[in-house]
């Protein structure tokens, strides 16, 4: 038996054993992609081996949450592509507006970030009072960082420059204190955020929702899970209601497809296509 079986059989066996152990299915990630993110995370656990860490993982459960956050890789950025943000406030927002209550799914929001860049706009927009954001992640770890919404000093600059990108209409520091090279967001900010584990490999419907984020998680799904999220995702949104993905993802090979048009594709924004008859050009 070669390296490359051998490797393929504990990969294998790793995964089996997070699924039985913690109830965790990885096995419709993007294989290149979690092999190598399960390398790093043996090596940061210092195992040898991948049979190594498998062992460790089952007989320690103290390490599942570290083991989840280097399997999910969780980063994010303050208003990370700006352009879309701007997309977001200019554009989504009025149509928003509409609605007396509006409901937003952030899925797979990581540390936080984009949570709180979506409440700052909000709030200059005037929709936050009548906005409730459903923040969710697999990773209870990551989810317990993005509720204290404390992060490094050093980002502050470019996280201000992609603010006024986003089309800010103040200054980030009006949003956050700095002390001990740390910036603490202002907790008002999370007065309508609700922080939630869930899992878009298995678990079902999780809102009803007028817009959904989910940008920068679907490059590491296999293209079933890549699908099953974006039905999940079709089934959460109310009639004619807004998906956001990543600059790099799209859903053009998806069945899903048909269900959606492009609202605007240049940022990767698309809307619900149900009943839409009178919007499509």
């Amino acid at each position: 038996m070669d390296a490359s079986e051998l490797e393929r059989i504990e990969m294998d066996l790793f995964v089996q054993a997070l699924q039985k152990r913690h109830g965790y299915d990885f096995s419709q990630y993007a294989p290149a992609s979690f092999k190598r993110r399960t390398h790093l995370l043996a090596n940061q656990l210092d195992c040898r081996t991948i049979t190594g860490l498998t062992e460790r993982m089952l007989h320690e459960p103290e390490l599942l949450p570290r083991v989840l956050e280097g399997l999910t890789v969780p980063m994010s950025d303050m208003f990370r592509d700006p352009a879309m943000f701007r997309a977001l406030r200019d554009q989504v927002f009025p149509l928003l507006a509409s609605y007396p209550h509006i409901n937003i799914w952030q899925a797979g929001c990581a540390h936080g970030q984009e949570v709180y860049s979506l409440a700052i706009l909000l709030e200059e927009a005037g929709l936050y009072e009548r906005t409730q954001i459903f923040a969710t992640d697999l990773s209870d770890r990551a989810l317990q960082r993005a509720s204290e919404g404390i992060y490094p000093a050093r980002e502050a600059q470019q996280w201000s420059r992609n603010y006024q990108a986003a089309g800010g209409k103040r200054s980030l520091a009006d949003y956050c204190s700095a002390g001990y090279k740390l910036l603490k967001l202002n907790q008002r900010l999370r007065r309508n955020v609700t922080f939630a584990v869930h899992n878009l490999a298995t678990d079902a419907v999780f809102c009803e929702a007028h817009l959904i984020l989910c940008r920068n998680v679907l490059i590491y799904f296999s293209n079933s899970l890549q699908n099953r999220a974006l039905a999940l995702f079709r089934d959460s949104l109310v009639r004619a209601g807004f998906l956001c993905l990543g600059a790099r993802e799209n859903m053009e090979r998806s069945p899903v497809a048909q269900a959606f048009v492009p609202f605007i594709e240049s940022q990767r924004i698309y809307r619900l296509a149900s009943h839409l008859d009178d919007i499509v050009e």
